[in-house]
């Protein structure tokens, strides 16, 4: 149990630069206080003593503001940072390393019993302020989930979810899809420039006028050193300049 809880605060202290000690962590961190009551919660559920997990689960949510059903299954080293108005199901399952923000909701939208009505996240999901995700199905190992994206089917392992309802962004070579060197770090609240589809898109247009136009100006200069060999007059409107300002256009976009 001890070396359990050693493990949470020191991976609060991994991912919060605010956390300064694992005496502040124990004593002013409701996400560990959290996930400490539910495991006591958790242990009641699956013994039989059902009144008495959801009982405990409520006490969690009056001192906490973080409600998390007794018949949840939590990993290890899962943060929930800030956390408040965070909303567990009942067969939701959190996988190691998971970080939670706050408002998020790991909802069903089943109504019948005994069936898998909430998602199940994998390993080192990180799930940004504000989101929803909806339904069983899975959130694969490393994915994110942006701030207040709606996500109502399954993630890929490492892609990101943004948007509502989500738009999924394929992972890069097995990494985050904001990851851009072999250096994979975590990033807080899950989400970044480059995980903005829309985003990537207009770049992705910019780009594309940008590198015509400039190949549009080669040719007229090429024409023009020609007609000027020719002694022929060059076509008033030929734009042999660029004038497309593609950087201005990328920075309204967000580089």
């Amino acid at each position: 149990m001890f070396s359990r809880l050693r493990s949470d605060i020191q991976c609060i202290l991994d991912r919060d630069p605010a956390a300064r000690t694992a005496w502040e962590v124990l004593t002013c961190y409701p996400g560990l206080h959290a996930l400490v009551l539910h495991r006591r919660a958790h242990w009641c559920w699956n013994h039989g003593f059902k009144w008495l997990g959801r009982f405990i689960s409520h006490v969690a949510r009056g001192l906490t503001g973080i409600e998390i059903h007794p018949g949840a299954k939590i990993g290890e080293r899962v943060f929930f940072d800030h956390a408040m108005g965070v909303v567990v199901g009942e067969t939701a399952e959190i996988g190691d390393g998971c970080t939670i923000y706050q408002g998020v909701t790991l909802g069903g939208t089943s109504l019948y019993k005994g069936v898998k009505r909430h998602p199940t996240l994998g390993k080192d999901v990180v799930v940004s302020a504000g989101a929803k995700v909806l339904g069983g199905f899975e959130v694969g190992d490393g994915a994110k989930i942006g701030s207040n994206a709606v996500v109502i089917k399954p993630v890929p392992a490492g892609a990101t979810a943004v948007g509502i309802p989500a738009r999924i962004i394929p992972s890069k070579a097995g990494e985050s899809a904001d990851v851009s060197s072999t250096d994979r770090k975590f990033t807080a609240y899950g989400i970044t420039q480059d995980d903005d589809p829309v985003s990537q898109a207009l770049r992705g247009l910019i780009d594309n006028a940008a590198g015509q136009e400039h190949q549009i100006a080669m040719i007229w200069q090429a024409l023009e050193q020609l007609c000027a060999q020719q002694q022929v007059a060059m076509p008033g409107d030929a734009a042999t300049r660029e004038t497309f300002e593609a950087d201005k256009f990328t920075q309204l976009v967000g580089k």
